[in-house]
């Protein structure tokens, strides 16, 4: 292989990153030598002898022979160098890239000898991750193991790398190691993938730890001490409630039932006190009235609950009046309470003496007496006075009362005292009341009471010594208890969707302090109008309430009433016909839908143009309007029964929906008419058709057989075939006795009626004759008697025209003789003829 230097402008110089260099091949007798010497003894020196070189970095390193020889060279898998006759032969990478190079200078003397290069080629990452296997927040439960891993991505060499865990600023001694990738790979030079576990199970006091890792790589004395530390990782450990309290606590007033109990956890427990189920203030000062059993709730990760007996400490409160006004010779309500935990021993002290308080007082009791009270926590002690006096006496003659409405009563109140009492009254006050002391007595008088006296009446009767009221209650006959109170408008109704309209509230009466408070139910607001919503206040009573002095609480409610005409009103046959049978009852309904409200409904049923009848409604469940509660829009229907008769064909129904309020006129919605035929059965007219008809020999008789019916009858005969008869339209013309059959029928039913013919011989042409010769007989007889009276009577000429009727008979007319002929007044027909 020829001599080759190198490059003066490269010699310990880096080369570029990313570069490489292959080794050369050499010759085998110089190269692969069977043997040669290693070590110390090879007069070869390198500089420097160890080199440690960053993964891509450049490298440079001198080799210098000492004596004198036949060639050197380099070997190496990059950058090596065949044999060349120099003393100084520099070994330059450019950009070292394999992780297991070796490289040695060798020397050709006698024999061949070499000096390895120690090289350490190293990565370092910038950063590391730390991790653990609780939940994305850290939170750890106390008691439970948890692994923290530290991973340390492409490292080498790893043999170098120490890696150390921190609590804070201290160093957890732990140092354990897995190679991730590639696997089974301890010993390599190549870089590898680290995790680090340590395992840990945390406490309470470990909460707020702060955890993180460290990797170290220590490439000392040639090399530099790398170490990279990962992002701190903060635990947050959970544990608890637990309660540290005693059974029964015993406190002094104003210390904490907080004060008493101790109560850890994380999170931060929330605590609650319950008293008798109801939440109670653990920093409210306790008062000892707050004794008793308590019941400690601990929220945190878990619930706890702990029932805690509190007993509060407090010594005896005495309370004694300072001066008492006995009656003489009455027992006496003189009494001093006392009270303390645990309960006070009380003792009375007169003149430095124990002495114990007689039943009954006199005047030889009067006098300053102590009282001591005491317990394990303190004693106190108080003095009274005792006057012996009398405080007002029971009121006796204020009695409950009745008094008819319109009468004058009076109410007297009187108590005796020293000092006299002064007296005062409480009662809903009015004009027609008055009030009056006098001598120690007080008088209400009530003048034609009415409705508003009624109530209670309070006389408090008191003194320095004492205070007494007695309370009675006046009622008035004939008269209701009246609660002044007025609502204008009242009644009110309002149709749906229409405008909105208020109702106020007020009081009656013009003395205000009667009135202790008012306000309508379920408002807020102190303004006394309501106002309501035509839209959706169908249920709505509003109630207004009053506290008023002497008669309470009264209310009066708003009749409120929001109405809605039906949608639509119908009627209809319930099964669909047009037509019904005379006398067989059938069932109209009347449908209503969306009327409100239900309960004031009345169905009015026209017949033609009269009303039928007034009914109610049913719901859809066939519930009772009347009984329905609900006020808002449903639907409704009513039934009647009718029966007609054939009088009523052709008549005409119809329903009409009347809301019943206070309205005029009533709100009303009617249906289109329904017309029903009626069908009844034949009904023959016996009138014209008797039961026996005589037919007189050699004549005929004709049988009218008529009847009515719907639809309209057919009439047939029935009789004995061999009868001479004819029949035309219902008539029947018979010449022969018999039994004759009319039947008339329809689609309804049939009707019958049978008619015997007798036969009967004629005699009326016989009477006629017998008539007629007595007519003639007796003509004759009357011309015989005419003549004669004309032969024996003196005959006289009468002239007719223009007669004379008598002055004293209008009917009698004159002629101009003396003989006088009595004549009634003709027709001119008569006197013609």
């Amino acid at each position: 292989m020829p001599k080759k230097k190198m490059p003066a402008e490269k010699q310990g110089i880096c080369g570029h990153r990313g570069s490489s260099v292959r080794l050369m091949n050499l010759p085998r007798s110089r190269y692969n030598k069977p043997s040669f010497s290693v070590g110390a003894s090879c007069p070869i020196e390198l500089s420097p002898s160890s080199v440690v070189v960053r993964y891509g970095d450049p490298v440079s390193v001198n080799c210098t022979a000492t004596v004198s020889h036949d060639g050197m060279g380099w070997e190496a898998s990059v950058g090596g160098i065949g044999i060349t006759e120099v003393n100084h032969l520099p070994w330059i990478v450019e950009s070292l890239t394999e992780w297991g190079i070796s490289a040695f200078c060798f020397i050709n003397t006698n024999e061949q000898c070499q000096k390895n290069l120690n090289i350490v080629v190293y990565t370092f990452p910038e950063k590391i991750q730390i991790n653990s296997t609780a939940d994305s927040n850290g939170m750890m439960v106390e008691g439970e193991e948890y692994n923290i891993t530290c991973e340390i991505p492409k490292i080498a060499p790893v043999q170098n790398l120490t890696v150390k865990w921190y609590n804070g600023d201290r160093i957890i001694e732990s140092d354990v190691l897995e190679i991730i990738e590639p696997n089974n790979l301890k010993n390599t030079k190549q870089p590898v993938k680290l995790l680090s576990t340590f395992p840990f199970t945390p406490t309470r006091n470990d909460s707020g730890a702060r955890f993180r890792c460290e990797a170290q790589m220590d490439l000392s004395p040639v090399g530099p001490h790398l170490n990279v530390s990962s992002q701190e990782l903060t635990i947050t450990v959970v544990f608890g409630p637990d309660v540290q309290c005693s059974n029964i606590i015993e406190l002094m007033e104003n210390e904490s039932l907080e004060e008493n109990c101790n109560i850890a956890g994380n999170p931060t427990p929330s605590v609650k006190w319950l008293k008798d189920g109801q939440p109670f203030n653990s920093t409210t000062p306790m008062r000892r009235e707050n004794a008793g059993m308590y019941t400690l709730e601990a929220n945190g990760s878990l619930s706890v609950q702990k029932n805690i007996q509190v007993h509060v400490l407090y010594g005896p409160e005495l309370n004694c009046p300072s001066i008492y006004m006995a009656e003489e010779h009455t027992p006496h309500n003189l009494t001093c309470t006392v009270e303390g935990f645990p309960e006070p021993v009380m003792v009375w002290y007169r003149d430095d003496e124990v002495v114990e308080l007689p039943k009954t007082l006199t005047r030889l009791d009067a006098g300053h007496y102590l009282i001591t009270a005491s317990n394990n926590q303190s004693n106190v002690n108080a003095t009274v006075e005792i006057i012996v006096h009398y405080q007002p006496s029971e009121i006796f003659e204020l009695q409950d009362l009745e008094v008819h409405i319109g009468s004058t009563v009076e109410l007297k109140c009187s108590s005796s005292g020293n000092p006299r009492p002064t007296y005062t009254w409480n009662y809903y006050q009015t004009d027609n009341v008055m009030e009056e002391n006098e001598d120690g007595v007080s008088r209400l008088e009530i003048h034609s009471a009415t409705a508003y006296n009624m109530g209670t009446y309070t006389c408090h009767a008191w003194n320095n010594k004492g205070r007494i009221s007695r309370t009675i209650k006046v009622t008035v006959i004939g008269a209701e208890q009246e609660c002044p109170l007025e609502i204008t408008p009242n009644p009110m109704v309002l149709e749906y969707r229409s405008r909105a309209q208020g109702a106020t509230c007020s009081s009656t009466s013009a003395i205000s302090t009667n009135v202790k408070r008012m306000y309508w139910e379920g408002v807020e607001s102190d303004n006394m109008t309501w106002f309501t919503n035509t839209n959706e206040d169908w249920g709505m009573t509003p109630v207004c309430t009053a506290t008023f002095q002497g008669i309470g609480k009264c209310q009066k409610s708003l009749n409120f009433t929001l109405y809605k005409k039906p949608d639509s009103v119908s009627i209809y046959h319930v099964r669909r016909l047009s037509s019904v049978e005379e006398g067989k009852e059938f069932q109209l309904r009347c449908d209503i839908v969306s009327i409100a409200p239900a309960q004031n409904v009345t169905v009015l049923w026209y017949k033609n143009q009269d009303i039928l009848k007034e009914t109610g409604c049913q719901l859809e469940n066939n519930k009772t309007c009347k009984l329905s509660d609900v006020r808002s829009p449903v639907n409704v229907s009513a039934t009647i029964n009718v029966n007609l008769q054939r009088k009523d064909d052709e008549v005409v129904f119809r329903c009409e929906a009347r809301l019943n309020l206070r309205l005029n006129p009533l709100p009303t919605t009617t249906s289109s008419t329904l017309k029903i035929t009626v069908l009844y059965k034949p009904k023959i007219n016996t009138t014209k058709l008797p039961k026996e008809i005589p037919v007189f020999r050699g004549y005929s008789e004709e049988l009218v057989c008529e009847a009515e019916g719907y639809p309209i009858p057919k009439i047939q005969w029935h009789y004995n075939p061999e009868s001479h008869v004819n029949v035309s339209k219902g008539k029947l013309t018979v010449s022969e006795p018999g039994i004759y059959n009319c039947t008339a029928s329809n689609d309804v039913g049939s009707a019958s009626h049978v008619v015997e013919v007798i036969l009967k011989e004629d005699y009326l042409p016989l009477i006629a004759g017998f008539v007629a010769l007595a007519v003639v007989a007796i003509s004759i007889v009357f011309l015989l008697i005419y003549s004669v009276y004309y032969k024996n009577t003196k005959m006289r000429h009468y002239n007719f025209k223009n007669p004379k009727f008598s002055e004293h008979n209008g009917n009698v007319a004159h002629s101009n003789g003396d003989l006088q002929f009595p004549m009634t007044r003709l027709s001119t027909q008569y006197i013609s003829a």
